[in-house]
């Protein structure tokens, strides 16, 4: 596909394809060195490591040389919202500008996909439906199933995707009847595999490139195409996702729904084979009794406790080791009538994957990736064959293992303590490409490098071309009380107000926890009926996330308050956002398990954990969260920290030098100044 007279950069020229057929066209140096770089690193199939900032223009800097690699790429995004973006906007129109003809593709996770066969399963029983609303969802998507090509939720206009009757119309890999179904050849979610088989360009989330990588560990190779290329964007999250993906989650919740299931597909296809209630029942007592053991956890920090913190040990491990034995019978008892019926298949292996689960959480036992043949036989042989393999081929990795105490669950959590294995999945024909626009630690990629295990990686880092000096002022207050103090959040949103009052552009307030949130916004409603301010103040929680952000959006003038899910992915250009507010540096919880777990082994081998995972950790927060404020070149505005240990601890230059070159002040008066000059340019 690549044309011999066309070098990369001739693209992203003044005189190039590019300029003819986008308006304002401006090229960019940065643009073009990135993309180079990516074209050399798919020609030499390695691995490059790329900081690209805000307004780079990364995006067609990696598409690019994609499109004209002539080999199989896929695209890896950070969030589902990021992918359809890509493939319903960006991608279309650089196919247009070069006027190329590469087939693309679009590919989530199941659970984006409408099941016929369970739509149907669900039409058939009322009693699956819990409300009003439910059934007005259910008529509107069987309508949407009935005309749509894709049976994409997200194309699903008239309900919303976090809705709760998604779970029961669409298929989980447990109960999907793969061949068997009555509707395999009308199914989406094959109809979506098998065209990203045939595309140049697959554009998946870094979940979905995780769940293949862990289906591939159990011989299941269907799931996403071989790829010549893999370019990650938002590629900073993919350490959080690793260690996510690839740990294990089980909820007595989860095994509570599994005996619902099972009880009702055995009465109904299997009622005289065996004593089905019966079994299920005895396994409901076990979830029941290490429930009532765990209770403890209740009055403990975050109500979760560590594998070896678990109140009363012995009686939790015994009630553990019960469940795991009437969950082997009762999976034993329907393989052996699975061949009746496609939901007695089902239930045998929801059962079968739930107690494997249960095993490799008690043994802290993971597949080895290098016997995928053995696991694959492993299948086709008694539940208990998988198990066996794990404990056969446990990996030397460690595992970090934790116990969550919810109001109507227990879930048992296990992830790596390392996610360096990472690197090895990479095949040596193939190149890699990380991006993004917070990778790098005041200019070194080591953090991020040395987690993936992406020792020899290539790194590279362009600066944004925005001019910050002149836009943007960083402004942290010299009169704040520290961030412990009770009187903190008070001085925080007091110092707020006059800020707010002199912009009359939109608020993002970025707090650390949720519980800062819903007291900040408390605070701000009392301060704006005292003050007679007449904005929105919408808060997280209130409603779905995107629903907030087209609020905001629409509001122009409006006050966000948000935690966690706001510091990355949100993109309000021009003046819908003028002033972005931090309450604190974004530390990672030091009681988070694997955090935790991860700063003992590096205390254990002599290390620094502060300054090896905390800082570094926090840096890259801090970079996302302030990248909100500048999107595009018009864009201006403050950032405010409230943390005065951004500028008066030694290890605060760390983070402050990795942030873009804000102007900077400590004075209330220069920040409110700043506002009414630069309104005036």
């Amino acid at each position: 596909m690549r044309s011999l007279d066309f070098d990369i950069s001739d693209w992203f020229l003044e005189e190039g394809p590019f300029a003819g057929v986008i308006p304002g066209y401006k090229v960019r140096d940065a643009q073009i060195q990135l993309a180079q770089a990516i074209d050399e690193t798919i020609q030499a199939k390695s691995v490059l490591v790329a900081e690209a900032g805000t307004g780079t223009g990364k995006t067609w800097a990696y598409l690019v040389p994609a499109f004209l690699s002539g080999g199989k790429v896929i695209v890896s995004t950070g969030t589902r919202t990021l992918q359809d973006q890509l493939y319903t906007k960006d991608v279309p129109r650089l196919k247009k500008a070069m006027g190329l003809p590469v087939h693309i593709a679009l590919l989530k996770g199941r659970s984006n996909y409408v099941c016929h066969y369970h739509l149907s399963r669900l039409e058939q029983d009322d009693r699956s439906l819990r409300s009003k609303e439910e059934v007005v969802q259910l008529r509107h998507i069987r309508q949407f199933a009935d005309r749509t090509h894709s049976g994409d939720k997200t194309d699903c206009a008239k309900v919303p995707e976090d809705a709760d009757i998604w779970h029961r119309a669409t298929s989980t890999r447990e109960n999907c009847l793969n061949q068997d179904c009555p509707f395999v050849k009308d199914c989406f979610l094959l109809k979506a595999r098998r065209n990203a088989q045939e595309a140049d360009v697959v554009v998946i989330n870094h979940a979905l490139f995780f769940a293949d990588l862990v289906l591939r560990e159990e011989g299941i190779t269907d799931l996403l195409p071989a790829a010549d290329t893999v370019i990650f964007d938002e590629a900073h999250q993919l350490p959080d996702t690793a260690t996510r993906f690839m740990g294990d989650v089980i909820s007595t919740s989860h095994i509570t729904d599994f005996l619902k299931t099972a009880e009702v597909a055995s009465l109904a296809h299997a009622r005289d084979s065996a004593r089905w209630s019966e079994a299920c029942k005895k396994v409901e007592y076990y979830v029941k009794d290490l429930r009532l053991i765990a209770s403890g956890m209740d009055k403990m920090p975050g109500k979760r406790a560590s594998y070896e913190q678990i109140p009363e040990p012995e009686k939790f491990h015994e009630a553990l080791d019960l469940l795991e034995e009437e969950m082997d019978k009762l999976v034993r008892m329907l393989v052996a009538v699975q061949e009746r019926h496609p939901d007695l298949k089902a239930a045998a292996q929801t059962g079968a994957e739930l107690r494997a689960k249960l095993y490799r959480w008690t043994h802290a036992a993971l597949p080895d990736p290098e016997s995928n043949e053995e696991l694959e036989n492993a299948a086709d042989e008694k539940p208990d064959a998988n198990a066996k393999v794990a404990k056969k081929n446990s990996r030397q990795e460690v595992l970090v293992r934790w116990v969550e105490f919810g109001l109507h669950h227990l879930r048992l959590n296990s992830a790596p303590l390392s996610v360096h294995a990472f690197a090895r999945y990479k095949r040596p024909d193939q190149a890699w490409v990380l991006t993004s626009a917070t990778l790098a630690v005041y200019k070194d990629f080591s953090h991020f490098t040395r987690q993936l295990g992406l020792y020899e990686a290539r790194t590279e880092r362009w600066e944004s071309p925005f001019d910050y000096k002149e836009n943007a002022l960083l402004y942290v207050p010299n009169h704040l009380p520290e961030t412990q103090s009770a009187d903190f959040a008070q001085a925080f949103i007091d110092t707020l107000i006059p800020l707010i009052k002199a912009t009359s552009g939109g608020v993002l307030i970025l707090c650390t926890t949720l519980r800062a949130v819903d007291y900040f916004s408390h605070l701000l409603l009392k301060a704006f009926d005292k003050e007679f301010i007449d904005r929105s103040v919408l808060k997280q929680g209130e409603s779905t996330r995107g629903l907030l952000i087209q609020r905001f959006r629409e509001h122009s003038n409006a006050v966000l308050v948000g935690s966690a899910s706001f510091w990355e992915g949100v993109d309000f250009p021009g003046d819908i956002l003028t002033l972005v507010a931090i309450d604190k540096l974004p530390f990672a919880p030091p009681d988070d398990p694997v955090l935790e777990a991860r700063i003992k082994a590096c205390r254990e081998e002599g290390g620094n954990p502060f300054f090896e995972f905390q800082i570094p950790g926090a840096a890259i927060a801090l970079k996302q969260g302030a990248g909100r404020l500048i999107r595009t070149e018009r864009d201006w505005g403050v950032l405010m920290v409230g943390d005065r240990r951004l500028v008066e601890k030694p290890y605060g230059k760390l983070l402050w030098r990795g942030l873009p070159s804000f102007s900077r002040t400590r004075y209330l008066e220069e920040a409110v100044d700043f506002f009414a000059s630069s309104r005036k340019k």
